[in-house]
């Protein structure tokens, strides 16, 4: 059973939180993590490049010149690939590079970055999140009291506006719903802060993943 500290916004001591060990991964699931995140950067791909084929150009079907007589190859039309302005072979079309992950191995890599954050100290528990006025300023000064210097990732069970509209403009600093919450946005902030709802959304996301292994 591994126990975290749950503090207040002023960086007080307000209890702890149980997590069962069994809900917790970091003997395997390494490559499950390298996997999601490879998935998730893929999925974020625009993959918006197009070009035409030779039907798509736009032309008409008159011969750039007669067949025979010329002295010049053969052409039957101007959209032909080989001809400059033409059509493109086998070019790039409108496409997702999402990758297919298995279901249970996405649900092992997020045991498993989760586990890695909780045993590396990253993993602050936070009793919640309100804010009285939606001001920079006052994000900053919760940050502060919470000691949290690099960037965080905030994960909450609802958005609040003054929560959302306070911290936009912080550099490094995002906030997410508990239900969203990926393995590369876990991973990539230096400390994750959780609250207390938050948390139990997550922890119920950990049982579902525990019974699927």
């Amino acid at each position: 059973m591994s126990k975290l500290k749950v503090i207040d916004s002023s960086g007080s001591p307000a209890g702890e939180i149980e997590v069962a060990d069994a809900l917790l991964e970091t003997s395997k699931g390494a490559s499950a993590v390298h996997d999601a995140i490879v998935n998730v950067l893929a999925s974020a791909r625009a993959g918006s490049a197009s070009t035409k084929t030779k039907g798509e150009v736009a032309g008409s079907n008159k011969k750039p010149w007669r067949q025979k007589g010329t002295g010049r190859a053969r052409a039957g039309y101007r959209q032909s690939p080989v001809w400059r302005g033409g059509g493109t072979v086998f070019g790039p079309k409108p496409r997702s590079y999402g990758k297919k992950m298995n279901r249970k191995v996405a649900k092992l890599a997020f045991r498993r970055a989760l586990s890695e954050k909780i045993a590396a100290g990253e993993v602050i528990i936070l009793e919640g999140l309100d804010l009285a006025e939606a001001k920079t300023k006052s994000f900053v000064e919760m940050m502060k009291k919470l000691n949290i210097s690099g960037s965080a990732l905030f994960v909450v069970d609802e958005f609040k506006e003054s929560v959302k509209l306070s911290s936009r403009n912080i550099v490094g600093v995002d906030v997410i719903k508990a239900k969203d919450v990926d393995v590369y946005r876990l991973l990539r902030y230096s400390s994750v802060v959780i609250t207390k709802a938050g948390m139990e959304v997550i922890t119920k996301r950990l049982e579902g993943a525990s019974e699927a292994k």
